[in-house]
């Protein structure tokens, strides 16, 4: 699922995942403690509702800052690896995959995304389909409301402020008001609620179910699916996209009071409505969410959440300390950094002073050193005494072996990926000549001198660029022994093509042993085409004689042995070059069938020739129908003339009697029927 996905994508993608683990529970901690402290449902609301986007917008910006870190400090050691994509015979977007897995990301986080993208994908199908059910429920089984109903729902719109066209439909398949649409608001009152409820309970539910398309919830809705599907792990979002749906409820409830002006007959309605089932997730529903407690608060009366408040903002604090804390932990896996003292004393080890590392100055304390007997001490000498001669460091060892004008990421990476002065020694030898980056390419891929000697001992001589792709796909001289014994002598890049496709000596064996012989951009085309041996003795089998190229004409075509079979059933003994010329045109057992059957027997050419003109049987039967006992070619004729039955009906009108074939094409050809054509 993940092959369109560059590992440095996968690695940024597969942390931003982990990342959004605490800041997702930070962004819940801080809504939850400001959702605490406010007293009106809309502030609570539109709390939630940024929460909800700051939630979206950490990991595509924590994505983005991976993204750049990732390529900024991959670029430099993997500069000459790039340059092996542009190979002709070698799949770059393998070859990069591989050269990338071997150097970055770590084994769990590939798994990471995929299951993740499992997951949106298995949301994303359960909300298209969600969204389709409730359209055709709508358009197949609501009926508009009508009467003093349509005149309740018209004049609450109106008192609301509506001017946007709205529809009223009665419902049977829901047993609670509901809203659904965007830009056409449905508002869906089921049977049971219109008989259900008094007038003025029913007022106060439609008017809630208004205040839901005032205010746009439908679009919010729609928003809060969308980040419950990309984010669909964290328990956060979910709870988050709870308490929004919660407080949009109660926004709404207010505004139906607001509108109506009877809180108790409102709360009865709810009480009432307490027992249905509600509305599907996608739709504004006016039961949904906790009804005891929007009850309670209708009431005026005290609940139980004011009561944990305290309990709630303590809450809030310890997750977002907990989180806090766990995204420093993980910031700190993902950009680790080496302590300044580790680094300095790297940089000296390779010869080179950091730039913030003041340059020490001369001791004034002399370095006393055994001396030898009878010889006077560091005390008693006038001159100081000379420090033996330090050992070569790595910043010279590298210029003894020709590497000279090195920066300091060079030797970095040179040394980090283990490259010693005797691996270059080694390559030199042998005529590699490469710079600092090939050489960390060549030891990150693994190639040593005893490769590329056990490779050359076969007659290969690649270059640089070639021996790590050699590397990359898995070529060792056991391969390449392998393929020699088999008769493919080819060259680097043929052999590489070979690698990629999963080509084997064992397949080559097996294919020679049946008499297809090739080189080697024959044998890569016979497995990217899937042409195994199985494949060529069901084709002989059937009675076709097939060489390299056949076989590949054959595969690319879909041709199977059932095929040729049902051709030779009819008493046709096709050649292989007509087996993929009638399966080009589309030709099957049962058109010739179909052909036969109107007294026609065709050749093969024949049968390719009226395929490839457009004959159907259907035109057969019209000019038969008219009288006429057309043979193949009279019907291929005809069909390219474009002689059909209402040119032959046109002819008989103007008194064209017992004509042929022929003359019918001939009157078609000169225009002699046409409306301005010249007699």
């Amino acid at each position: 699922m993940t092959n369109w996905l560059s590992p440095t994508t996968m690695h940024s993608l597969g942390w931003t995942l982990v990342h959004f683990l605490w800041q997702g529970t930070a962004a819940a901690a801080l809504a939850a403690a400001t959702m605490a402290l406010c007293r009106r449902a809309s502030v609570r609301y539109v709390i939630g509702v940024s929460a909800l986007l700051l939630m979206l917008a950490a990991p595509v910006a924590t994505l983005l800052l991976l993204t750049q870190s990732g390529s900024s400090s991959a670029e430099k050691p993997s500069a000459r690896v790039a340059r092996l994509q542009a190979l002709p015979s070698v799949t770059g977007a393998r070859f990069s995959a591989q050269v990338a897995a071997s150097t970055s990301s770590p084994d769990a986080l590939p798994w990471l995304v995929e299951a993740w993208l499992v997951g949106v994908a298995f949301f994303s199908l359960r909300t298209a389909g969600g969204f389709l059910l409730l359209e055709r429920q709508q358009r197949k089984r609501s009926i508009a409301v009508t009467g003093r109903r349509l005149e309740i729902c018209r004049t609450l719109q109106s008192r609301l402020g509506l001017s946007r066209a709205i529809r009223f439909c009665e419902c049977a398949w829901l047993q609670a008001p509901a809203v659904i649409g965007w830009f056409r608001p449905v508002v869906l009152l089921p049977i049971v609620a219109l008989t259900g409820l008094s007038e003025d309970q029913l007022q106060s539910v439609i008017a809630h179910e208004l205040a839901h398309i005032k205010r746009l919830d439908a679009f919010v809705n729609v928003f809060q699916v969308c980040v419950e599907t990309l984010l669909f792990y964290h328990p956060a979002v979910w709870w988050l996209n709870k308490r929004i749906r919660a407080e949009r409820e109660h926004c709404c409830d207010d505004m139906a009071v607001s509108l109506c002006g009877n809180a108790v007959e409102y709360a009865r309605a709810l009480t009432i409505m307490e027992g249905w089932h509600t509305a599907p997730a996608l739709a504004m529903a006016a039961n949904r969410g906790p009804l005891a407690e929007r009850v309670v608060r209708l009431l005026g009366m005290k609940s139980v959440r004011n009561t944990t408040l305290k309990v709630g903002l303590a809450g809030s604090v310890v997750c977002l300390g907990a989180a806090l804390i766990a995204g420093n932990t993980l910031v700190a896996m993902a950009f680790p950094k080496p302590a300044a003292g580790a680094r300095d004393a790297s940089l000296l080890q390779l010869g080179f002073r950091p730039k913030s590392a003041p340059a020490q100055a001369p001791s004034a304390t002399p370095v006393v050193t055994p001396t030898p007997a009878g010889k006077p001490s560091l005390a008693q000498s006038s001159r100081p005494v000379e420090q033996p001669v330090a050992a070569q460091s790595y910043v010279d060892a590298m210029k003894s072996v020709g590497l000279t004008d090195l920066s300091a990421d060079d030797l970095v990476a040179l040394k980090i990926q283990g490259v010693t002065p005797e691996y270059v020694r080694g390559m030199l030898d042998l005529g590699l000549h490469a710079d600092a980056d090939g050489f960390v390419a060549m030891r990150v891929q693994g190639v040593t001198p005893e490769y590329i000697r056990d490779l050359r001992a076969l007659g290969f001589t690649p270059d640089q660029d070639r021996i790590i792709a050699f590397k990359v796909q898995g070529v060792n001289a056991d391969y390449v022994r392998g393929l020699k014994e088999v008769g493919i002598q080819g060259d680097a890049d043929q052999i590489i093509a070979l690698r990629v496709q999963g080509v084997s000596p064992a397949y080559v064996r097996e294919l020679k042993d049946i008499g297809i012989q090739g080189d080697g951009d024959q044998i890569v085309a016979l497995k990217v085409q899937g042409v195994t041996p199985a494949y060529v003795r069901d084709m002989r089998a059937a009675g076709l004689i097939v060489d390299s190229d056949d076989v590949v004409a054959l595969k690319v075509q879909g041709v199977t042995a059932e095929y040729v079979n049902g051709l030779k059933a009819l008493g046709l003994k096709p050649s292989t070059d007509d087996v993929v010329g009638m399966r080009v045109q589309g030709v099957t057992p049962e058109y010739i069938r179909d052909i036969r059957a109107l007294g026609l027997n065709p050749s093969v050419d024949e049968i390719i020739g009226m395929r490839v003109q457009g004959v159907t049987p259907e035109f057969i039967k019209t000019l038969q129908s008219a009288g006429f006992k057309p043979d193949v070619d009279d019907v291929i004729d005809a069909k390219v003339q474009g002689v059909t039955p209402e040119f032959i009906e046109q002819a008989r009108k103007h008194g064209f009697q017992n004509l042929t074939i022929e003359k019918l094409i001939e009157l078609k050809h000169i225009g002699v029927l046409d409306a301005k054509g010249d007699i």
